[in-house]
C-alpha cells in the first residue's frame, strides 16, 4: 500500500485544482443568447462569455496564481476552457476528457495555476464547435520586469468569423460537398471564369489531373469581427504608438493585416518576444497571435485592416482622429492557377533571408506566408544536446470534397495516439500533402520553429502554418507528463480527424487517453435529388468519414397521370478508401421489366477530367458500367451528363442543364433516354 501512496496523491493532485491563496481570481459564465455583431445582421443563437463576444480580457502578472471559475450556464450542452498556449499542469489544460472532466450544464469547474511566462494568449472552449459560437476571450500576461518594446497604450484585438448558420449545418455542408460557400464568396471555378481569367490550360490541367477546384478558406462568412465588431476604435489618439496585441480566434479564416500608417513593427509571437523585424502584410493563422507595434501620425484617422485570406471581406481597427485614411486593399488570390500557391511554399523554404528590414519590405510579395524565417528569438532557444532525439514524420493528408482530414491518412479515430517519452527531443517533420493551409498546434509546449539553418535563436511557438505542399520542421523537449493534444487550429478539420494526443509512456503501458467527443465518427445525413415533369431521382442517407449509408432511386413514368412508374431503388453501402476510390454493397429493388430484385457489388473510381465511373457485379450474373460528369459553365450555370451499360437492360443516358437560385435548390432541366424530356426543381440537404 505504501508504493502506491505517491501514485494516488499524484492523481488526486491531477484532478483537483491547487490549494492556497490565489493572487487573482476571475468568474467566466457561459450562456446561450441571441446575438448580432450590428444591426445588418439578424441576431442568432450564440454562446456568450460574461454576456459578450469575445469573453473578457484577462490581465495577470508573471508570477501569479490565478484561480478562474467557469460556470456553464447552458441548458443542454456540457462545455469546457482550454487556456491557448499557456504552460500548465496538465489537469488545468482544459481539454474535455482527455485533460480536464467536462463541464456539465448548470455546474461550475474551478481552475487554478501559476503563470510560468508572459505573453498574449487566449482561451476557447474545446467542446464540439462552440468556438464557432462564442466562447473565447484573451488573456495578456505582464512580464515581471516589465515589457521590453514600450507603448503609449496596451490594447488586445480578437480577431474572428462570425456565421448566421448554426456550425453544426456549416459542418454538414462542408461534408456533403455543396459548393454554395464558393459561390457565396465569389470564389467558385468555372469555365467562363477560367478563360475570363485567361486560365484556360490551367483549368483544364487541374480537371485531368483529378484536382477539385481549389478555395483558400472552407466557410463564406456573414461578418469578421475585431473585438466583435466589424470597426473597432480602441480609442488610441493621434501621435502615440500603440503596442496591438492580435489573436486570431476565427474557426477557419486566415487573416492578412495592414495598416495605412505603414509598416507593422512585431515584437513578440505567440507569446515570447521576438528581435523586432517590420512587416507590410502579415499573415496570421487560426490561433497564433502577434504582437505589432503601430505609431499613429499626427492627424487623420487610420485603418489597420485585417482581410481575411481569400478576399471575401474583412474587419477593421480605426486609428486617431480626422480624415479617414483606409489600408491598401489587398489582391483577391488567382485560384484557377495552383502553381502560384505551390510556389510561394517552395520560395519561402528556400528564399534567402533579407540583411535589413528595408530589404525584407522591398522584397515582400503580395500575398506573402507568415514571417517565421525572419523571426528570432530574444536569447537561445536551443535544446539541450545531451538528450536523445526521436524524429516523427507526419503528413497533412485529407480529401475537401468529403471533408475528410488526417495525419498520415489516418483520422484521431483510427490512430489518435503518439507515445513520447519525457526528457527525450522530438522533432517533427510536418508535411503538407493537400492543397489547404493548416494552422498546428501543440497543447502544453512550446516548440522551436527550425528552417535547414537551424539557427541558435530560432522562435518559440505553439501554432505554426503550414501552406499547401509545404513543409516545416518542429522540435520541442518532452519535459511534461500526462496526454497533450495536437491538431489543426481549423475548427472543422480538428473536428473532421485531423489531431492526434502525445501521451507519456509514464503512464504506463497499457494506458489509452480518453480522447471523449475527440475520436468521435458522427453521422450526418444527406440527401439531393431532383423533382421533374417526366421522372424523379435522387438520394438520402447517412455519412461518416469512410462510411456512407444510403437509398438511391429513379422514378419515371409515361404520362402525367402516372399511371405505369417505373421505379429502380438501390439500398447501399459504400466505403471510401481514397479520394479517387470507394468500394460499395447494395441491394436492388426493381419493376423494371423483365427485372429482378438482386444484390450487388461494385466500386466507385474518379477518372482524369473528374469522370466519375463505376462497375458493378449482381447476383443475377449481370454487369453494370457507367460513367458521369458534371460542368459549371458560369457561377449559376452548369451541364452534366451520364451513361450507362447494363447487360440485362443495356443502354441508358441522360443529359442536362442547372441554374443555381440557393443554397438549397437549382431550376433543373434533363433529357432522359428512357423518360424523354421534362424539367423542374433539384434540391440539397
Amino acid at each position: 500500500m505504501n508504493l502506491l501512496l505517491p501514485f494516488l496523491c499524484l492523481a488526486c493532485t491531477l484532478q483537483s485544482p491547487p490549494e492556497g491563496k490565489a493572487d487573482r481570481e476571475y468568474d467566466l459564465v457561459i450562456e446561450e443568447q441571441r446575438w448580432t455583431p450590428d444591426t445588418k445582421l439578424r441576431p442568432v443563437r450564440a454562446l456568450t462569455v460574461n454576456g459578450g463576444i469575445p469573453g473578457p480580457t484577462l490581465r495577470l502578472r508573471e508570477g501569479e496564481v490565478v484561480r478562474i471559475h467557469v460556470h456553464n450556464r447552458l441548458k443542454k450542452e456540457e462545455t469546457s476552457i482550454h487556456w491557448h498556449g499557456l504552460l500548465l499542469p496538465n489537469a488545468q489544460d482544459g481539454v474535455p476528457h482527455v485533460t480536464t472532466p467536462p463541464i456539465q450544464p448548470g455546474a461550475t469547474h474551478t481552475f487554478q495555476f501559476e503563470l510560468r511566462h508572459a505573453g498574449t494568449y487566449w482561451y476557447h472552449s474545446h467542446t464540439e464547435l462552440q468556438e464557432q459560437s462564442g466562447v473565447y476571450g484573451s488573456i495578456v500576461v505582464e512580464p515581471r520586469g516589465g515589457v521590453r518594446e514600450r507603448a503609449n497604450r496596451d490594447e488586445v484585438v480578437v480577431l474572428s468569423d462570425w456565421t448566421l448558420e448554426r456550425p453544426e449545418e456549416v459542418m454538414r455542408t462542408l461534408m456533403s460537398g455543396n459548393d454554395w460557400y464558393e459561390f457565396k464568396k465569389g470564389s467558385i471555378q468555372s469555365l467562363f471564369g477560367a478563360m475570363k481569367a485567361d486560365e484556360w490550360k490551367s483549368f483544364w490541367e487541374r480537371e485531368k489531373s483529378r484536382m477539385p477546384a481549389m478555395d483558400i478558406s472552407d466557410v463564406a462568412y456573414d461578418a469578421f469581427l475585431a473585438n466583435g465588431q466589424r470597426e473597432h476604435d480602441p480609442g488610441i489618439r493621434n501621435g502615440e504608438t500603440a503596442r496591438l496585441r492580435f489573436i486570431n480566434a476565427g474557426a477557419s479564416t486566415y487573416f492578412y493585416l495592414q495598416s495605412a500608417t505603414g509598416p507593422l513593427r512585431i515584437v513578440a509571437a505567440d507569446g515570447p518576444t521576438v528581435k523586432p523585424i517590420q512587416v507590410n502584410r502579415l499573415l496570421v493563422g487560426m490561433a497564433e497571435t502577434y504582437d505589432v507595434l503601430v505609431t499613429v501620425p499626427r492627424t487623420g484617422r487610420w485603418e489597420l485592416r485585417a482581410t481575411a485570406q481569400d478576399g471575401s471581406g474583412h474587419t477593421s481597427v480605426w486609428l486617431g482622429q480626422g480624415e479617414p485614411h483606409p489600408a491598401p486593399d489587398i489582391p483577391r488570390p488567382n485560384l484557377y492557377n495552383m502553381d502560384d500557391h505551390l510556389l510561394a511554399a517552395l520560395e519561402d523554404d528556400e528564399m534567402e533571408i533579407p540583411a535589413s528590414d528595408a530589404a525584407a519590405l522591398a522584397a515582400e510579395p503580395e500575398r506573402p506566408l507568415p514571417p517565421y524565417a525572419r523571426l528570432r528569438a530574444t536569447a537561445s532557444t536551443r535544446l539541450n544536446p545531451a538528450l536523445p532525439r526521436r524524429t516523427i514524420e507526419l503528413r497533412l493528408t485529407g480529401d475537401m470534397e468529403r471533408y475528410i482530414w488526417s495525419f498520415n491518412g489516418k483520422t484521431m479515430a483510427e490512430d489518435g495516439v503518439i507515445k513520447i517519452k519525457r526528457g527525450e527531443v522530438l522533432r517533427l517533420d510536418l508535411i503538407n500533402d493537400t492543397m489547404m493551409h493548416h494552422p498546428l498546434h501543440l497543447h502544453g509546449h512550446f516548440f522551436r520553429v527550425l528552417d535547414s539553418r537551424e539557427l541558435p535563436d530560432a522562435p518559440l511557438k505553439h501554432t505554426v502554418d503550414l501552406p499547401p505542399m509545404g513543409k516545416c520542421t518542429i522540435e520541442f523537449e518532452a519535459d511534461e507528463s500526462g496526454d497533450w493534444l495536437f491538431h489543426c487550429h481549423l475548427l472543422y478539420h480538428m473536428h473532421m480527424g485531423m489531431a492526434r494526443v502525445f501521451s507519456y509512456e509514464e503512464q504506463g503501458p497499457d494506458h489509452r487517453p480518453d480522447f471523449g467527443e475527440h475520436d468521435e465518427d458522427p453521422l450526418y445525413f444527406m440527401a439531393s435529388g431532383s423533382f421533374q415533369t417526366h421522372m424523379n431521382m435522387g438520394m438520402a442517407g447517412f455519412m461518416n468519414a469512410r462510411n456512407d449509408y444510403y437509398a438511391m432511386w429513379d422514378l419515371g413514368w409515361d404520362d402525367l397521370n402516372l399511371d405505369h412508374v417505373h421505379y429502380e431503388i438501390d439500398l447501399v453501402w459504400s466505403r471510401y478508401l481514397n479520394p479517387n476510390l470507394s468500394a460499395v454493397l447494395g441491394a436492388r429493388l426493381t419493376n423494371h421489366h423483365d427485372a429482378t430484385d438482386r444484390a450487388f457489388a461494385g466500386i466507385e473510381y474518379r477518372l482524369p477530367y473528374l469522370i466519375d465511373s463505376f462497375a458493378q457485379v449482381d447476383s443475377e450474373g449481370d454487369f453494370r458500367f457507367g460513367l458521369a460528369k458534371s460542368l459549371r459553365l458560369t457561377d449559376r450555370i452548369s451541364v452534366f451528363g451520364e451513361i450507362e451499360y447494363d447487360t440485362g437492360s443495356e443502354w441508358e443516358w441522360s443529359v442536362g442543364v442547372e441554374y443555381l437560385l440557393t443554397k438549397q435548390l437549382s431550376l433543373i432541366s434533363e433529357y432522359h433516354s428512357e423518360h424523354g424530356i421534362g424539367g423542374g426543381v433539384s434540391f440539397r440537404f
